[in-house]
């Protein structure tokens, strides 16, 4: 099992660090456990509602938050069929957008734009995650956070904790890594595509349909990061110039699952590092294998942008 899931309980609370910090920086609001209060689309800045994952975040003390989401049978990354198990990105993505709301009403103040994921492991445990055959899967969600770091009076980095329960048994989690990034700033990436591309089918790299592939084979087998929708609505929101977090994860699984010939229930675990930024397309993506699954590279310009790691249930 990977080492995220399970038996991980939300990270304590870190030090703050940089200019004017001190020792365990309260966050927004330190008063004891309060009513839930209801998380909109338009606040976290989703496009749609159809978008929404995370309904209610509610404060349990000093540093920890007890969330509600609803994940929907029919998420577009979710397979077309009676009885689904979720997508492990689902788990991600309402990481991400618990994150956006604690920065909105209990962390100290981020500036604008909104933190940026840059660092995500998340882990699963394939016999207790929730099978759908309704509307939608009730999740509840345990949350830390640690590891602020204030400078000049800003939040400029912090660490998201977060244990989600289906009837009351916890079956993942998912730490995340948030800082400030400086896309705007760096050189333009050369991203010319090679010739003769050929995307693999969608099954093969545990995607439910052809625009949810997002690599493809270039001549002598080589990997390319090529969304077959460059907007898609989950992994490429907006059409970014670069990719964001979320879609590197997925790049990574794929390649993992097209090189292992494993179904997508094989994983169960998935871990990306972001260290610059990387073209949303014409970015190689070299997966390796490991003892317990797949390791990952992605370049850009001839320089490593990203790595991670995918793990899969051992036969």
């Amino acid at each position: 099992m990977h080492p995220m899931a399970m038996d991980t309980a939300p990270a304590a609370p870190g030090r703050s660090r940089g200019d004017g910090d001190r020792p365990g920086a309260p966050l927004a609001s330190d008063a004891e456990e309060q009513a839930p209060s209801l998380v909109t689309w338009d606040a976290i800045g989703l496009e749609t509602m159809a978008s929404m994952l995370v309904v209610s975040l509610r404060r349990r003390g000093s540093r920890c938050l007890g969330a509600r989401c609803q994940w929907p049978r029919l998420h577009p990354l979710n397979e077309r069929t009676t009885v689904v198990t979720h997508h492990p990105l689902i788990m991600v993505e309402s990481t991400r957008q618990l994150a956006l709301a604690l920065e909105r009403g209990h962390l100290p103040a981020t500036g604008a734009p909104p933190l940026e994921p840059v660092s995500v492991a998340m882990g699963l445990n394939p016999r207790a995650c929730p099978e759908e055959s309704g509307s939608a899967t009730d999740v509840a969600v345990r949350i830390g956070v640690s590891d602020l770091e204030i400078r000049a009076g800003t939040l400029v980095a912090y660490r998201v904790t977060a244990e989600y329960l289906h009837a009351g048994t916890p079956f993942g989690s998912c730490t995340m890594r948030f800082a400030r990034t400086a896309y705007a700033d760096t050189p333009h990436l050369d991203t010319r595509l090679p010739a003769a591309l050929l995307h693999p089918p969608a099954a093969a790299v545990g995607a439910v349909a052809e625009p949810d592939v997002l690599v493809a084979r270039a001549p002598q087998g080589r990997l390319v990061v090529v969304p077959r929708d460059p907007g898609h609505p989950v992994l490429l929101p907006g059409r970014p110039s670069v990719l964001p977090a979320l879609a590197v994860l997925e790049a990574g699984r794929q390649a993992a699952l097209l090189n292992s010939g494993t179904t997508a229930a094989a994983v169960v675990g998935l871990s990306v590092d972001l260290r610059s930024p990387t073209p949303a397309r014409g970015a190689r993506l070299e997966p390796a294998p490991e003892q317990g699954g797949f390791r990952f590279l992605v370049l850009a310009a001839g320089r490593v942008t990203a790595t991670g790691t995918v793990t899969l249930l051992r036969p």
